[in-house]
């Protein structure tokens, strides 16, 4: 039996801006943003290349208010993703060299966090 995880939900205060954050400015796609009532707006974001997407919005009740998820995502490079977000003026650190892998890590408006992982195999 295959489990695969296809959604992850993100608490976001404001939809409008993590929209523009997660679209625009990190330059992910974003699939389907659609607004049912003003009480119900549902957005979902895919990052390229990945068969798992997120979504946020409004009434989705999926997580808490307040809340924050740490999302980790597996990419070739990583000094190719860091100079991809600091091309698109989004803040982050530098390389984190780790034996396991090396990451770089960057957070959305709300505090959701994110690690992007080069996977490292000892050699």
């Amino acid at each position: 039996m295959d489990f695969k995880i296809e959604l992850i939900p993100l608490a976001v205060e404001d939809v409008d801006r993590s929209v523009d954050f997660y679209g625009t400015k990190v330059g992910w796609n974003v699939d389907f943003d659609q607004t049912v009532t003003p009480e119900l707006r549902f957005v979902q974001v895919t990052p390229p290349g990945s068969a798992c997407s997120i979504c946020f919005g409004i009434g989705l009740e999926m997580m808490p208010s307040g809340s924050s998820q740490f999302v980790q995502v597996v990419v070739e490079d990583a000094d190719a993703a860091l100079a991809y977000l600091r091309e698109r003026d989004v803040e982050c650190e530098g390389v984190d060299e780790q034996p396991w892998g090396r990451f770089v890590y960057f957070a959305d408006p709300d505090g959701n966090r994110w690690a992007l992982q080069q996977v490292v195999r000892p050699g």
